[in-house]
């Protein structure tokens, strides 16, 4: 179809990928008399801890908006559909997605892997605002695809120039060898002053851990940096407390789910988009109505990503309304910054945002990510 308004009708029958309809209010239904509802997507890795931490924070901006009477009246429908954090999967996810009319743009996707594949699909058609795929490969991919997180080129600087601020010299590199973990490392190897000391591939699922942590304790640097997801670092972490490995570790946006593994990753140095820490008030306020709407449950930065993104979307539907196109416009074309819980908010030509970055953590104790001593 065109990239013109979308039309009324109900997704095609007989597809592969199953979309869940969520209707996200307290006081509003599709059904109900008054305004038509607006529906966009949300795409992720329900099943990850990332994935379901965004899908809260979506949750959460769509419930606020409905409360408030909705877009210009019309109720929010987010339509979820599951990637599995697959690039194929994820390609399946985008086309079924651009394919209904119903579906006026997209909050996602989650991972790197998964929103470069989705990114060609919808190319020319529909506008997706990923949250966390922050692999450097994305820049520029789609004029259609835009991201809300920092590419890994900018955020691998910010925490090589911490690591070295810090005191560390010494510094090996593990990573995922996916579009993501080789961006991130590079991006950290290009820009670490210090010596490294081995550059080297993990599995996604942390198998072989025992051999990286042994060459590491043989090694000694000062820092690991690692460039990949939570379940491998978990594996990491498990096994260089086991062996006592005495080094720092850290990682990115990727090892924010780390904080609910305080019992290996206490200490863990974390570049996340986001943090209950942060003092800012309207940082606090998300902060109080995610453990609200949650039961105490803090939120990370997948979860304030996928917020951002939900009501990023609907500033730009109360603005333009459905149109494809002048939705992917209107992104494009902000000139003044859209003030989210992770920063300011607008975009370069390459989809990438304006500003941002990182903000340096460490795990602690009570499962938190506290902010790190020496960051701003």
């Amino acid at each position: 179809m065109s990239a013109g308004r979308v039309r009324r009708s109900a997704a095609p029958p007989g597809l592969a990928v199953n979309l869940r309809v969520v209707l996200l209010s307290l006081g509003l239904a599709a059904c109900s008399s008054g305004p038509s509802p607006y529906t966009i997507a949300a795409a992720g890795p329900w099943q990850l801890t990332s994935g379901r931490n965004t899908r809260l924070g979506i949750a959460l901006a769509a419930k606020e908006i409905n409360d408030a009477g909705g877009i210009n009246g019309h109720p929010l429908i987010v339509r979820e559909a599951d990637d599995q954090a697959d690039g194929a999967r994820a390609a399946a996810v985008a086309q079924q997605l651009a394919d209904d009319p119903a579906i006026a743009a997209v909050v996602g996707h989650v991972t790197s892997a998964a929103m470069v594949a989705a990114a060609r699909i919808y190319d020319g058609r529909l506008a997706a605002v990923a949250t966390a795929a922050s692999a450097p490969e994305l820049s520029g991919i789609s004029r259609w695809a835009f991201r809300i997180i920092a590419s890994d080129s900018v955020t691998g600087a910010a925490m090589a120039k911490f690591a070295a601020q810090t005191g560390h010299r010494r510094a090996a590199i593990l990573y995922e060898n996916d579009s993501h973990g080789r961006g991130l490392a590079d991006a950290f190897r290009r820009s670490f002053p210090g010596e490294i000391v081995n550059t080297d591939p993990i599995a996604a699922d942390g198998r072989h851990a025992e051999i990286f942590v042994s060459w590491l304790r043989q090694g000694q640097p000062d820092l690991v940096f690692v460039a990949g997801l939570e379940a491998s670092g978990v594996a990491l972490l498990t096994e260089a407390k086991r062996q006592g490995v005495r080094a720092d570790f850290m990682g990115g946006a990727g090892w924010t789910p780390l904080a609910q593994h305080a019992d290996v990753a206490e200490g863990a140095y974390v570049g996340a988009p986001f943090t209950s820490a942060d003092r800012r008030p309207s940082a606090q306020r998300f902060v109080t109505a995610f453990k609200a709407a949650n039961r105490g449950l803090e939120p990370d930065g997948n979860a304030a990503l996928g917020y951002d993104a939900t009501k990023l979307l609907a500033a730009a539907l109360g603005a333009v309304g459905e149109d494809r196109a002048r939705i992917r416009d209107w992104l494009a074309g902000l000139t003044s910054d859209f003030a989210g819980v992770t920063g300011p908010i607008r975009f370069l030509p390459t989809g990438d945002p304006a500003g941002g970055g990182i903000i340096m953590t460490r795990v602690r104790r009570d499962g938190m990510l506290g902010l790190a001593d020496g960051t701003p």
